[in-house]
C-alpha cells in the first residue's frame, strides 16, 4: 500500500450514510474534499430515502459489506484521513472502530445522532459502542450540542457551558473535540470550541440569518480531515475548515419544501 505519489491530491475516506436529497452524508462529504483539493472515497454504511423535508426511511448495509469497502480501498489505495458519520447500530459502529484501529492515519469522528429535522440515525443500544470503541481512536471528535448530551448527558445553554461539555467527551479518549455551538441560543455569533483538555481554541463566525443549512456538519467534518490529510495541524485543520463551512451556510439555498442545503460549491462560485 502506498499513499505517496506526485502530483496526486491527499486520500481521504468518509464511512458514513448515504443522503438521497444530496446535502449531507456521504454526498456531502465528497463534494466537500472536492471543493478543498483532496481525493474522496467513501465507505457506504446506510442508505436513507432523505429530502428537504426529513428522513423518510433508513436501511443499514451489513457489517461484511462495510468491511469489503473498507478493506478494498485502504488496502489497494492508502488514505492520509479519515471520517466518520452516521454507523447507525453497534455493529456497525464497533465493526469501523476494528478497522480504524488498525489504520494509520488521523480519524475525525463526527458523532452523527439525529437529522438535522430530528430523525434519529444512531440506535440507543449503539452510544456506548460509540462511547467506548469510536471516540477513543479519534483525532478530533466533532459532536454538535444535541449530540454532546446523548453521549455525556451535559446540556449546553450558555458558551460558558461549552468547557464542560468538552471534557465530558474528552473523557471518552478522543485526542480533541470540537464543541460545535452553532444551536447556541445566545448571541450574534456561531462559536465552537476546540480542546484537546490543554490547549483551548475558540472559533468565532458572524450567525448568518439562512435557514438552509442541511448538511453542516458532515460538511465541517469532512473539512477538517481534509486539512489534517494536507498535514495541517488540527487547530489550522479546524480553523480552515470553519472558515469553510461558513461561507458554506451562507450561501445554501432552498431546495424540495424544506430545509435546503448548505452550498458546498460556493467558492466556484463566490
Amino acid at each position: 500500500m502506498s499513499t505517496e505519489s506526485p502530483g496526486r491530491p491527499p486520500l481521504v475516506l468518509t464511512v458514513a450514510g448515504s443522503d438521497s436529497g444530496g446535502g449531507a452524508g456521504i454526498q456531502a462529504d465528497l463534494k466537500t474534499m472536492l471543493a478543498l483539493g483532496v481525493h474522496g472515497m467513501s465507505v457506504l454504511t446506510a442508505v436513507t430515502a432523505q429530502n428537504s423535508r426529513g428522513v423518510q426511511g433508513v436501511w443499514e448495509l451489513p457489517v461484511e459489506a462495510v468491511r469489503a469497502q473498507y478493506r478494498s480501498v485502504v488496502d489497494d489505495i492508502g488514505v492520509q484521513a479519515v471520517k466518520t458519520g452516521m454507523l447507525a447500530t453497534a455493529p456497525l459502529v464497533e465493526t469501523v472502530a476494528e478497522l480504524l484501529a488498525d489504520t494509520a492515519a488521523p480519524v475525525v469522528v463526527d458523532p452523527v445522532g439525529v437529522s438535522k429535522h430530528g430523525d434519529p440515525l444512531l440506535a440507543a443500544s449503539a452510544l456506548d459502542s460509540v462511547r467506548t470503541k469510536l471516540l477513543p481512536l479519534a483525532t478530533v471528535a466533532t459532536p454538535n450540542l444535541d449530540e454532546v448530551t446523548q453521549l455525556t448527558g451535559v446540556h449546553v445553554v450558555y458558551e460558558s457551558d461549552m468547557r464542560n461539555a468538552a471534557a465530558g467527551v474528552l473523557s471518552y479518549g478522543p485526542a480533541w473535540v470540537l464543541i460545535k455551538g452553532g444551536h447556541l441560543s445566545t448571541g450574534g455569533e456561531a462559536v465552537d470550541l476546540l480542546t484537546d483538555g490543554e490547549e483551548e481554541h475558540w472559533f468565532r463566525a458572524p450567525r448568518l440569518d439562512n435557514r438552509h443549512t442541511h448538511g453542516t456538519g458532515c460538511t465541517l467534518a469532512s473539512a477538517v480531515a481534509s486539512g489534517l490529510a494536507k498535514g495541517c495541524t488540527v487547530p489550522e485543520a479546524v480553523r480552515e475548515a470553519k472558515e469553510y463551512v461558513t461561507g458554506a451556510i451562507g450561501a445554501g439555498f432552498a431546495l424540495g419544501g424544506g430545509i435546503g442545503p448548505v452550498d458546498h460549491g460556493w467558492r466556484f462560485r463566490d
